[in-house]
């Protein structure tokens, strides 16, 4: 009596743990940039979110005919120059972002520097000038 027995032999689980070690390799680097794209993403929309900000503190003071000093908006003071642009302080265009997560804020007049807290770097940044009310985005180390 001979008894059949069924699964896979040696060569065929070798063939194909080779081909899935194909695809992986292939595969491996499009996630591995997956994380430069989503850091420089995160930079691009913070930067995005900085322009809106001045652009409507700026529309705050032109419709209110005022420069200089301070402006309510959504019931949070920010402090804007004459221009009318928030200025580069924490009661200025991070107010009137009303705050940014993920990201280390530094102030130095005239300009404002938003770089993420995992891997931000000098290179991996957008910048506000409150004089210009111009936002740099610099994403080649992210």
């Amino acid at each position: 009596m001979s008894k059949q027995q069924s699964g896979f032999t040696l060569i065929e689980l070798v063939i194909v743990i080779v081909i899935l070690g194909l695809l992986a390799a292939t595969a491996l680097p499009r996630f591995i940039s997956i994380t430069t794209d989503a850091r420089i993403a995160s930079v691009q929309g913070v930067a995005g979110g900085v322009r809106s900000a001045a652009s409507l503190a700026k529309a705050v003071v032109l419709i209110k005919g005022s420069g200089g000093g301070t402006i309510t908006m959504d019931g949070v003071s920010v402090l804007v120059n004459a221009s009318g642009y928030p200025t580069a302080a924490s009661g200025g265009i991070e107010a009137a972002m009303q705050g940014v997560d993920g990201y280390n804020v530094a102030h130095a007049s005239p300009n404002s520097t938003f770089q993420p807290t995992n891997g931000g770097s000098s290179t991996c940044q957008a910048s506000y000038n409150a004089n210009t009310s111009v936002v740099t985005v610099t994403s080649t180390g992210c």
